[in-house]
């Protein structure tokens, strides 16, 4: 598949924040060839790693997992368990690593960080209108200063959809610049800014690729898949496609983004094809949980099934560990 970084380096240095220049740009990119990713994502799927390797990439996974609750029913005391797991995912062995972050609504920010205190565990907040990202931004930057101010370490923003695809690319950008804005504190540190798609919504790859490159340009630190509230979200695909991206950005600008699929990965099996896949198209310096995570809320208890099968040989039934 064409790399854009190939094609386009002078053209990207000759990028300005107008709707005309970032139209040039983003439809100047090489487009997908569809069946040459879904080919790729399938070969890289069928690849098995055993033993040692195996171990080393279930406790890498969990140390990736953003663990979620996004749900209408949240409690204090459900964010409180979810962080007491993220601490403490097998509470039966103490060698087993803890998560990325514990993600939640706005309002949960305060609690998380009060149970997660010093532990290392970060809280990542859903701002922006999450899931549909249609709201005013004077709005989306309020929910964003909301969650930061409460403590949030990384922020989760959804593009306006409707506007990537209506082609008004501009103000897409700028909001995500504002964001990225907004998650500065008072003291000058800056939480980390995620910005979703929805990939099921962007309807091809190329679309996807439009939007990575454009949410970089913006500044984000990871791009992510999806809210986990459309279906399709994450596939293999279209995270190859995103790691190609993120890849080929670092090529032209030295600058490393992050990549997040979310929604959908639910066992330890799919988490070790994504595994594979960062290290074949973007290198082992992404596989580490400052560079790739998984939104996930199921997908921790398979991995830890999966890890107690092999350090005993036996598994554990699926009420072992705390259900989410």
């Amino acid at each position: 598949m064409t790399s854009p970084s190939t094609l386009l380096a002078p053209a990207f240095d000759d990028v300005t924040r107008s709707e005309a220049s970032l139209r040039r740009f983003l439809h100047g990119l090489p487009g997908v060839d569809q069946v040459g990713a879904e080919a790729r994502a399938a070969a890289l799927g069928t690849r098995s790693i055993k033993t040692s390797a195996k171990e080393f990439a279930l406790d890498l996974a969990i140390r990736m997992v953003d663990l979620t609750t996004l749900e209408g029913q949240d409690t204090p005391g459900k964010v409180r368990a979810l962080a007491a797991k993220a601490m403490r995912p097998d509470p039966a062995d103490p060698s087993c690593p803890q998560v990325a972050a514990v993600c939640v609504y706005p309002d949960m920010v305060a609690t998380a960080r009060r149970t997660l205190g010093d532990s290392g565990v970060h809280v990542a907040a859903v701002a922006t209108a999450f899931p549909s990202g249609r709201a005013a931004l004077d709005i989306k930057l309020a929910d964003t200063r909301d969650a930061v101010e409460a403590g949030a370490h990384e922020i989760d923003m959804v593009i306006d959809r409707g506007a990537f695809l209506a082609g008004h690319y501009l103000q897409v950008f700028e909001e995500i610049v504002a964001v990225r804005e907004a998650c500065r504190r008072e003291d000058g540190e800056s939480a980390h800014l995620k910005v979703i798609f929805e990939t099921g919504e962007l309807q091809t790859y190329d679309n996807v690729r439009r939007a990575s490159w454009l949410a970089m340009m913006a500044g984000a630190h990871f791009i992510k898949t999806s809210t986990g509230k459309v279906q399709p979200a994450a596939t293999l695909p279209v995270t190859l496609v995103m790691l190609e991206a993120v890849r080929d950005f670092r090529e032209q600008t030295g600058t490393m983004v992050g990549v997040k699929p979310a929604g959908g990965i639910r066992t330890a099996k799919d988490a070790i094809k994504y595994l594979v896949m960062v290290n074949e198209v973007t290198g082992p310096d992404w596989l580490d949980p400052d560079w790739f995570r998984f939104g996930a809320s199921t997908l921790l208890n398979d991995l830890l099934m999966q890890r107690t099968k092999m350090r005993t040989g036996r598994y554990s039934g699926p009420d072992y560990f705390t259900l989410d």
